[in-house]
């Protein structure tokens, strides 16, 4: 029957149309020795999704993640961006192509390579750290000769726990030669902490520096 009215329909269409090429509505029209033929056109049109592009998304989704793990640092990390940019933005730029690791089975951040802050201002360097079970100090030089550099600037470091919390620190840069920084980890052994960063961000709060990893 549908296909005793398929014909009636085709016939119909040269004498009242003439041949019809291209698409309309839900048909797709074409011409073959001299007839025209209509087919539907798929409702739902599958897409092939190629390795490369499955990896993009997970990379995407890895990274929107993290953000909402550490949204309360990338929310003062990056101020030195355009208007119609946010943090998310920027943050997301900084790490979907660079920050994920794919050497495995299943694609993790490599939080060695993760951005967290951006500016202008010198990274801060690292001398040395110790970390215990009270918590991790972190000796960094204040390398005030360098420009653009204050005393007053802030230095902010960071650890996230493997439980998802995030303990932040802060303090100024000072006026010694080299300065000492302390997260407090309460108790929670050293092993616990999933990454740790520090980054500087002036006075003002309108410039930082990009985020420094921590090896611990």
């Amino acid at each position: 029957m549908k296909k005793a009215l398929n014909n009636k329909f085709k016939s119909t269409i040269p004498s009242a149309l003439g041949n019809l090429r291209g698409s309309m509505a839900g048909f797709v029209c074409y011409t073959h020795n001299g007839e025209t033929i209509v087919r539907t056109k798929p409702s739902h049109p599958t897409v092939s999704k190629t390795d490369k592009q499955i990896a993009t998304r997970e990379g995407f989704k890895l990274i929107a993640n993290a953000y909402k793990s550490f949204k309360e640092i990338v929310n003062i990390g990056f101020p030195d961006r355009s208007k119609n940019l946010t943090p998310y933005n920027k943050f997301m730029t900084a790490n979907v192509s660079t920050a994920i690791d794919r050497s495995g089975n299943v694609s993790v951040i490599d939080y060695s390579k993760l951005t967290l802050s951006s500016g202008y201002l010198p990274m801060v360097t690292i001398k040395s750290l110790e970390a215990d079970d009270i918590g991790i100090s972190i000796i960094y030089k204040t390398d005030l000769i360098i420009p653009l550099i204050s005393a007053s600037d802030q230095i902010i470091a960071f650890a996230k726990l493997k439980t998802g919390e995030l303990i932040i620190t802060k303090q100024v840069r000072g006026y010694e030669e080299s300065a000492t920084i302390f997260i407090p980890l309460q108790g929670i052994n050293s092993i616990e902490v999933e990454c740790c960063y520090l980054f500087a961000l002036n006075a003002d709060g309108r410039n930082a520096s990009k985020s420094t990893y921590v090896e611990l």
